[in-house]
């Protein structure tokens, strides 16, 4: 039986693709393992998969001043003895990485232990900790064309983001009936990111009463950032996240709103999902979801609101308008052309192993 090291964690942008690779992985009989941080958000989404999991030590590489920034780098070093003691106890054919600040240690130990590693940047510019990671893979996944000019030639693959084949699965009456929604009105879904957005979430919650004259709303806001002043308002629900379940949400919802994360701007592609995005700015970012953003408005996939120019009166015109010109966005990304990321992907690891 073939072995695999899976890692890619912070965010579950960066674990979600790794989770739609399970079902190809266990059917081309591979045995699969996690390596993450301790106490990650991937910890937390694998659990539910039954796969090992293996934690190490890591720390974030940060552009700004911290005062951690002194301590993380010892962090990063004892997860780079820990991932190499793992790895050469476990000995895997192949490590795929999805990125993260946890999976430079774990691609860097494999490397020195001489095993192939493939690594995926979703964003349309790479991300630092796969820059770090790049010299040593074997092959680069990528989203978009426009990334394949910054990487090595010889190294560069354009496989589009792996998505759960679950979420094409929902009902719109149980995600109805978990909302306590009617089907007599349109949903507008809201998704701020895994760690939620400030705001993003207090946009929503001021356009509430100009958005509830025409649509129910759903609200994944993210880890303690539910407003219990808001539970009972009637056509208004929140959730901190939702795994599971997510895909009847999907199934129910007539428009989302989003952050512009690759992962998951890729996933309303894929479900043909009307979406207006709210970027990152700069100011807060590296600036990729900005880029990201711009790349799906160019090819008519989404409407784009900068998050300096959101207001309550703009978000609520948006949707309107979105929602009336639903038709035609969902025909341009029906004919998208989106290649199958996930048999791609298999096809290199197959190779590399």
């Amino acid at each position: 039986m073939k072995k695999i090291v899976l890692t890619g964690g912070g965010t579950a942008g960066h674990v979600t693709p790794n989770i739609a690779l399970l079902p190809s992985l266990k059917e081309a009989g591979y045995e699969v393992v996690y390596m993450g941080s301790y106490d990650g958000i991937e910890k937390k989404l694998i659990a539910d998969f039954n796969i090992p999991y293996i934690g190490i030590s890591t720390g974030k590489f940060r552009r700004y001043l911290d005062p951690k920034n002194f301590t993380d780098p010892f962090r990063v070093i004892k997860g780079y003895a820990e991932a190499k003691r793992h790895l050469k106890a476990y000995r895997p054919d192949v490590v795929f990485s999805k990125g993260g600040f946890v999976s430079v240690p774990v691609v860097r130990a494999a490397a020195a232990l001489k095993i192939p590693c493939i690594i995926h940047e979703s964003d349309m510019t790479p991300g630092l900790a796969n820059k770090l990671c790049i010299p040593v893979a074997k092959k680069v996944c990528c989203n978009f064309p426009e990334t394949l000019e910054l990487l090595p030639e010889e190294k560069a693959v354009l496989t589009g983001s792996p998505i759960r084949v679950e979420l094409s699965q929902g009902s719109k009456l149980a995600g109805y009936e978990m909302c306590g929604f009617t089907a007599n009105k349109p949903v507008v879904m809201v998704i701020g990111g895994s760690l939620g957005s400030v705001n993003v979430n207090k946009a929503v919650r001021e356009a509430l009463p100009l958005l509830l004259e025409d649509f129910q709303v759903v609200h994944l806001c993210g880890k303690d950032k539910v407003d219990n002043l808001l539970l009972n308002t009637p056509g208004y629900k929140q959730f901190e996240y939702i795994k599971a379940e997510l895909k009847d949400l999907f199934a129910m919802a007539d428009v989302v709103i989003s952050r512009a994360g690759a992962n998951a701007i890729c996933e309303l592609l894929a479900l043909k999902k009307p979406n207006i995005l709210i970027p990152l700015p700069a100011s807060s970012s590296r600036g990729d979801q900005l880029l990201n953003a711009k790349s799906f408005e160019t090819q008519g996939f989404s409407t784009v609101i900068d998050e300096d120019d959101l207001t309550k009166e703009l978000l609520a015109e948006k949707v309107k308008e979105l929602y009336a010109n639903r038709g035609k966005v969902i025909e341009t990304m029906a004919n998208s052309g989106q290649m199958d990321s996930i048999e791609t992907i298999m096809g290199l690891i197959k190779e590399m192993s």
